[in-house]
């Protein structure tokens, strides 16, 4: 299909969306490892997991053989008011790099979120629902999950706490304004309110936080409390589960245009966006209908694929979580206060750890400096203003595409676009007055997050 038949955008109906959720763990040659009891070092049993998530969410966090899941017919209709998301054509951005690259974008900006988070959002809030539970807990960092989950809650009428990771907190005010608005309550953490977050601050009393901390809180906040139960953004594979969706209509979109990429970006922290987007294309990949590339964008300043350890670990800093095998810089690490406050994780999902160790996928870093470069070149080009977490993903898409301006391939590009930038305008005009800073952890300071990995025979070797 000729270039000048492709739209700018297009949007497949609502007819045409997607109404199974893909679990990519059924077409895995190997899974990932098992969570393991931190008590009993055994693998955990899915009712080990009730007491902290909901019942249905826990049965498909252990289920690594059911192919597809069906999409419930509330959380379809949920859907429907900001899905399907377009499939962009980034031609005026092609146009700019000289390449021979066909460049395309998945956009989840679209909802009041400004991201891709509501897609999980509203199924965990309506599984709690369901059955019959009355308040959620969670942690978010840039504030998207949090302000996701705050109207998924307000929707389906659940109470939410949110323990908001403080430097982004602090930078970002009116995320917290948002979270308000669908009546949910937001603390800074670490904070005084939770058993966990009075002991880091006693050891760390100016720390800036992490989601590591904002985590360990709101467990323990669920497990406390009646009728409560913790809900999670990224990492786990419920999650992966739900975001399935985007790499799904991804799909569909690119074959109604005739198309298939030979180059998949996304940007990587927990990995929600990166382990939806590419779900069907490394499906293809598995049973070997396509080869694409997968690559993985992260920041330099939190390099858990590029520099991490892959170990069980702990999900928490405050080490109340069960252990997942998985890349990480130690649920100790505590990274620089950048911008990317959604890739602040000190480990990455147990499925994509997987995938990246048996070399079905890459990782790359980037210094935020270069990545905000990237940010804005593309809000000129495309007139989206980025979220800083997805202006790594435009970065990777920019040098796959310059490749390609080298060799002179015509390969097809596609990369998610997670969201928007437009709560983030601290980061954007420090980058613009020249006093964003790049901060790349040293050797030694990445030891000491190491050095906090569980000493237990499973990590023997590492």
């Amino acid at each position: 299909m000729s270039a000048k038949k492709i739209p700018h955008r297009l949007y497949l109906t609502e007819d045409q969306m997607p109404r199974q959720w893909y679990n990519l763990r059924a077409d895995m040659p190997e899974q990932p490892d098992p969570l393991l009891n931190p008590g009993t070092l055994r693998p955990l049993a899915v009712e080990e997991l009730y007491p902290i998530f909901c019942e249905a969410l826990a049965r498909q966090e252990m289920d690594g053989s059911k192919r597809y899941y069906d999409i419930p017919e509330e959380v379809q209709e949920v859907y429907k008011m900001y899905r399907p998301s377009p499939l962009i054509r980034a031609f005026n951005l092609e146009k700019a790099l000289g390449t021979p690259a066909k460049i395309y974008y998945k956009f989840e900006g679209n909802n009041t979120s400004g991201s891709h988070k509501l897609n999980s959002a509203v199924a965990q809030a309506y599984y709690a629902k369901a059955q019959g539970i009355t308040r959620l807990t969670t942690e978010t960092g840039a504030g998207q999950w949090g302000t996701a989950l705050s109207e998924a809650c307000s929707y389906f009428g659940i109470d939410l706490d949110v323990f908001m990771v403080k430097c982004s907190y602090e930078q970002k005010p009116f995320r917290k304004a948002v979270m308000g608005v669908f009546d949910a309550n937001v603390t800074p953490s670490p904070s005084p309110t939770t058993e966990v977050g009075r002991k880091i601050l006693a050891e760390n009393p100016g720390t800036t936080g992490s989601l590591g901390c904002a985590i360990s809180e709101a467990v323990e906040s669920a497990v406390t409390a009646g009728n409560s139960r913790y809900v999670l953004g990224s990492v786990l594979n419920q999650v992966l589960l739900h975001q399935s969706i985007i790499g799904l209509e991804s799909k569909a979109a690119m074959e109604e245009l005739g198309e298939y990429p030979d180059v998949v970006v996304g940007c990587a922290g927990g990995g929600s966006n990166l382990g939806g987007l590419i779900a069907p294309f490394m499906q293809d990949k598995l049973t070997g209908k396509h080869d694409p590339r997968i690559v993985a964008v992260e920041p330099a300043s939190c390099p858990s694929l590029t520099r991490g350890k892959y170990a069980y670990d702990f999900c928490d800093t405050g080490k109340v979580t069960p252990m997942a095998r998985m890349y990480t810089l130690g649920s100790g690490f505590i990274p620089s206060a950048n911008h990317a406050g959604g890739l602040r994780y000190h480990g990455m999902s147990p499925i994509l750890s997987k995938l990246y160790h048996d070399k079905f996928m890459e990782a790359v870093s980037y210094r935020q400096t270069e990545v905000f470069e990237a940010a804005v070149l593309f809000a000129k080009l495309e007139t989206i203003l980025p979220a800083p977490e997805s202006a790594h993903a435009i970065k990777g898409a920019i040098d796959e595409a310059m490749k390609c301006r080298e060799s002179g391939e015509e390969k097809t590009i596609l990369f998610g676009l997670t969201g928007t930038g437009y709560f983030d305008m601290t980061a954007y005009e420090a980058y613009l007055s020249g006093t964003m800073s790049d901060h790349v952890p040293t050797d030694e300071e990445l030891q000491k997050g190491f050095d906090t990995l569980p000493d237990i025979p499973q990590n023997k070797g590492i």
